[in-house]
This record gives C-alpha cells, structure tokens and sequence, in this order.
C-alpha cells in the first residue's frame, strides 16, 4: 500500500509537471491517500472507544451521584472519632447544643448515628440550634425545583424539629417542613418533599429545634427529584458523557478498587442493597470518604442508561501495600464469581434475586471482567490470577477477561482475552506513539488501552496541546483496531474543589460543567465505534507532526453515510494538504461538506468556568468535497472534513477482518 501511494503521488508530480497545473504539487507540504477499495478497509470494534468512571476527584460522591448530603449516615468520623461529624456543623453556641456521634444506629452494617443534646429551653435564640450540612461544597438548589427529603430520627420525647434549605449564610430560607412527632421512641423513618422557593448555588440543608431534650439522627438524605430516569444520576454530567457515545464504561476504578490498603479497598458487597444498609468507606487512595450510594448496581444501571458495555474491574486480593497468598484467595474468587451473579444471574439466584429485589428482575449485559488494576508486577498477582480466570472461564464461558500484564511488546505467559495498557506522559510522547501497536502480533489477546492522558506541565488543567497529543495517539489505535479492541481517556471527572488529579476530561462544581480540550477531543471520535476504517496513507515534506485516518460511518441522527477524514497538525505551522480517494466511484460522493475544527490561538489555552467554550469544535461549510480536495490545516489543530456519501459505501468497500488491510506505518 505504501508503494502504491508513493507511485500515485510520483504520478500526480510528473502529471503537474507536464501539464503544469495551476494548482500545483508543488504548494502543497502533505498528501493523504485515501483506499477506498475491498480489501483495503475493515470494520471496527464498537467498542473501540468508551470512558473510565474511577472514584476519584469526588467523581461520583459529590458528582454524577447527585445526593446533596456529605456524610449522609454520620459514617465517617467512625467509632474513633466521636466528635467528628464533617462537614456537618452545629448552629447556635456550643454552651446551647452538644452533638457527638455514637453506636446507636438500627442500623447493623451502618451503625453510626448522631445525638443532639439540646441544652437551652425557653432561652433558646430564635429559630432555635441544631445543625447544619453544606454538602459537597455548596449544594445547588434551585427554583421551583422538588427535593426527596429522607432521615431517620428517635427521642424519648415528642419532637418539632424544623428542617430547611437557606442559602450559604442561613439568612435566606429556599424551602422548609416542619417534623412533628409525639412518639418516636423507636427509630422512626420521615419521608418528605421540599420544594424550592428560591435557588442558589451554595445552599445548606438545616436540621433545627427549640425544645430542650436529647434526638438522635440517622440517614439524612437529600436527592433532586429530576436525576437521570429517576436512576440517581446529576442530568447534566451524565449527558456530557452521554454525548461521547461511548461503546463501554469501566468502573469503579482504578486505585479505587484496589486501595492502599485491602481494608478500604472497594468491596461490592457492601455497596448494594437499601442505600441506609450500606456501610460506606473511607477511599484511602484518594482521601475521603464514600457513603456507595453509587455502588455495583448504579454502576450496571450507569451502563445501561449511556448503551455502554459494562467493563466491571474487581479487587482481586492486592491493595496498594498487601498482597493475598494464593492458599487463601478463595474468598476473593467467590466474591468476583459471585458479583458475576449479581450482574447476569437468574432471578431466582442468590444474588441475582437481591438484583430483581433492587428494580431489575433482567440481567444487565456483563461480557467483560478486569482481575484487578495496575497488579501485574505485585506479589502473587499471575499465581492468583490464573485462579480467577480458571473459576470465572468454568463459571461463564463467555466472559472476556482482561490482565493486568501488558502484552504488546512481548508474549503474555498466561490466558487473557485481552490485556491492560495505561499510558501517562507528555504531549510529544504520546503524540509518538501512534505506531506502538503497528508491530504487535496480531493473534493472541488485544489490547485494552484503559487509561491515557497526557499529563505534567504539557497538559496543565486540560490544554489544547494535550487533546491534539492524544488525538494523535487514538488515530494510531483506529489503524490498529484490528488488535486494539477498547480505549479511553482518564481521568473522566473532577470536582474543582478536590484536584486530587489532573487534567480530567469534564470538570464541574455544584451547580455547572465544562469540558476540557481532551473532552472534545473525542468527541471527534465517538463516530468511530463500529465504523468502517478505510487504508489511507501520508506523504510528507515533515510526516512528524502529522497524523491521520479515514472511516465510513452511519450518523445516527440522519441515519445518513459519510466519510470522515481525521487529520491532527500537531506541528506549529499550517499545512497545504492534498487528499486523494481512491477506489471509489467518484459519483457515490457528494460535492460539498463539513469541516469541523479543534485549535486555538494558543496551544496551552484551555476552557475554565469562565470562559467554558473557548477550545470547542467549530464546523462551517466545505464548499468543494469530492475525490481531489486541497485543505489547509491550522497549525496545532485537529481537523475532520465530513463529506456524504450517497450509498452505503461500506457495503460496497467493507472485506472481512481476514483482509490484507496494511497500516500505515
């Protein structure tokens, strides 16, 4: 294929020479040869690009999960630390109520509750004391809008307790009920509805009394009404990841599932069932606490909603510190076969029933499984590994499971259907390594590239420099979809307020989000999922700064063809490109199209909350489309020209995966 192009572009030089063109070779810096033809095309995966959830950088607690109360159950401060109840506080002088935390809960997984001892009586300022909770750094409550209000309360006295929903300084009242009881002795469960008559972005939910005695609180519970179907899920978030149409999610981690130590690992068990059951636990990689009400069935019901392949990695008896010996990780075995279960059991099983019980009698759609995260080189990892795949192979045939043992430069010494591949580094680097799957054996298992993301000074918060790196680099994973199966960006989220990483692909605070550059990025790319690549070749006076690829796909929004020719620039100067299809009938190709940019007048800009949209696709008309075109790209951009197709040309060009397709090197 190489020496075809190579003829071809000889060919058109000596045509220009002899009939000296007006619009001549010799003002163009690049040609890109595109092979139309059978056999030089093959479909894709559709599920070649998709997006990592990781709990990290309060992604999901204080994030895509959208209850509105921190520390919810009273669960964080633990049976050590009595006195701490973050981020709740107290309202009124600490000589007027006494708050402390204590083992007194009906609930056994979740047995932390708080006690408010109310000193003052008739002497008690007005509106009374009690206690306050600002959320995760200001909960966003808006007008007109409808709130699920839940807790569970005892006293051994009558109760009038106030529960509102102010502004950040308490002054304002946005909605408010009133809880009136004369017998709750016995822990009591109050359910009820606020309704906003105000918005603010930095609001406080208050728990308040004027009458003297001791209650007690459990599970305080604030939800928006209007989340995602009803699923729990913060609308705008999820449609920004919606918008990626992503062919999988994996999840919950990452580190996350590992944990510094197995302790405080993710341990799916106690993260499913009623929310008020569920223990929580302190994520000791990432530093806060997760009370899980985004836990393993949120997470398959996540995956689900987006029409993404659920991709579930689990602990696999290695933390970040321990590692279990083979003789006694039997137990994790079971607990991996039997969150299997969970997932696509039987109704009548044992943990599929306890699905069905949570509102889905039908198994959500596991085909993957990840046996840890980042374990390849730790103690016992392959011994232990060879454990899990052997049950989970005997178990269900048919799930694909991944390794932690990269396997792209050398043979892996044990089964995978596919292995891990994480790549974080900078822009230049990444950008280099588009080829690194071009001479990888092409039997065996394929690769999972889980994580990638340019990082360090290149990358900042979330530069254009990064995306147009990294855009290089998943150009390269199209041409080698043929042993690339899955790839996707990480991290997905990040809390303004809690950087524990960066960049991220979408950031945002309570109320508002953005997308980085490396966001819209892939949204270049989201179209590529089940498309069909077509061979295409470039010839460069500088190659190194370019790189490009050429699909057929279906848009599904006018479930019309197009081709999409995808061309980064990551050099620092435009470039006069010429792009040729070859091996198609020119009359299957319309004469005009789109052009859609990614670029900016700075390579280091990026968006903020201030200026979101300042690195975004811009698409305007592409006047003159066909089998000759003559674009310019901008210097650090990247560029795809969309131009319909009037047929399905992939029925027409598409050969099966057994092809002779060549990637260009």
């Amino acid at each position: 294929m190489a020496t075809r192009s190579a003829l071809m572009l000889g060919l058109l030089i000596g045509f220009c020479v002899v009939f000296r063109c007006s619009a001549s070779l010799w003002d163009t810096d690049a040609l890109l040869v595109v092979n139309a033809s059978k056999g030089s095309t093959r479909k894709m995966p559709e599920t070649l690009f998709g997006v990592f959830f990781e709990e990290i950088n309060h992604a999901g607690a204080g994030g895509l999960w959208a209850e509105l109360v921190s520390n919810r159950g009273f669960e964080a401060g633990g049976h050590h630390s009595p006195s701490i109840i973050d981020p709740w506080s107290i309202i009124g002088d600490d000589s007027l109520i006494k708050v402390s935390t204590e083992a007194s809960s009906c609930f056994k997984t979740n047995p932390i509750a708080l006690r408010m001892e109310v000193v003052c009586d008739n002497d008690c300022p007005a509106g009374g004391v009690g206690i306050y909770n600002p959320g995760y750094w200001g909960m966003n409550i808006e007008k007109g809008k409808t709130y699920n209000l839940v807790l569970y309360i005892r006293s051994l006295e009558s109760v009038n307790v106030s529960v509102s929903l102010t502004d950040s300084t308490g002054m304002q009242t946005l909605a408010a009920t009133k809880i009136i009881e004369t017998n709750v002795s016995n822990w009591t469960k109050i359910v009820d509805k606020l309704e906003a008559k105000g918005s603010d972005t930095n609001a406080r939910l208050l728990l308040m009394t004027d009458k003297k005695g001791v209650i007690w609180f459990d599970q305080v519970s604030l939800m928006p009404t209007d989340t995602y179907k009803g699923h729990g899920f913060r609308n705008d978030l999820f449609k920004m990841v919606a918008d990626l149409k992503p062919g999988f999610i994996r999840f919950p981690g990452g580190c996350f599932v590992e944990g510094e130590y197995l302790r405080n690992a993710f341990r799916w068990k106690e993260t499913i069932g009623a929310w008020e059951e569920r223990p929580g636990h302190f994520g000791d990689v990432w530093f806060y606490w997760t009370d899980d009400g985004l836990g393993h069935y949120e997470f398959f019901q996540l995956a689900e909603d987006l029409g993404a392949a659920p991709i579930w990695v689990f602990n696999n008896g290695i933390s970040h510190q321990e590692s279990v010996d083979p003789s006694v990780i039997t137990p994790f075995v079971q607990e991996a076969l039997d969150g299997i279960e969970f997932a696509r059991g039987d109704p009548n099983s044992t943990w599929g029933s306890i699905r069905a019980s949570m509102g889905h009698p039908e198994p959500f759609d596991l085909k993957y499984v990840a046996i840890g995260n980042e374990d390849c080189y730790k103690k016992y990892y392959r011994e232990n590994y060879l454990k899990f795949y052997d049950a989970i192979r005997k178990a269900y045939p048919d799930i694909k499971m991944i390794s932690n043992c990269d396997g792209s430069s050398v043979k892996l010494n044990h089964p995978a259907d596919m292995y891990d591949f994480h790549i974080y580094s900078d822009s230049r680097t990444v950008f280099s390594m588009a080829n690194t799957f071009d001479h990888t054996l092409r039997v065996g298992p394929k690769a999972f590239v889980s994580e990638y993301a340019v990082t360090g000074d290149d990358a900042g918060l979330g530069s254009l420099l990064a995306s147009l790196a990294e855009a290089g680099f998943l150009i390269g994973l199209e041409k080698n979809s043929d042993i690339v199966e899955m790839a996707s960006y990480a991290p997905l989220f990040v809390n303004t307020n809690d950087k524990r990483w960066k960049p991220d692909a979408i950031v945002f605070d309570s109320s508002q989000s953005y997308g980085t550059p490396s966001y819209w990025m892939q949204h270049f790319f989201k179209y590529s999922n089940g498309a069909t690549l077509l061979n295409s070749t470039l010839q460069a006076n500088s190659s190194s700064s370019l790189e490009a690829s050429a699909i057929v796909f279906q848009d599904p929004r006018d479930k019309q063809n197009y081709l999409r020719v995808k061309i980064v620039n990551f050099g620092s100067s435009t470039v006069n490109l010429r792009i040729v299809i070859d091996g198609l009938d020119p009359n299957l190709l319309d004469t005009s199209g789109s052009k859609t940019v990614l670029s900016s007048t700075n390579v280091k800009d990026e968006n903020s909350f201030a200026f979101p949209k300042k690195i975004t696709p811009v698409t305007s008309m592409l006047e003159i489309a066909g089998m000759n075109m003559d674009v310019v790209l901008q210097p650090h951009s990247l560029t795809c020209f969309d131009v319909l197709t009037k047929s399905d040309i992939t029925e027409i060009t598409t050969a099966t995966d057994d092809s002779p397709y060549v990637s260009s090197m």
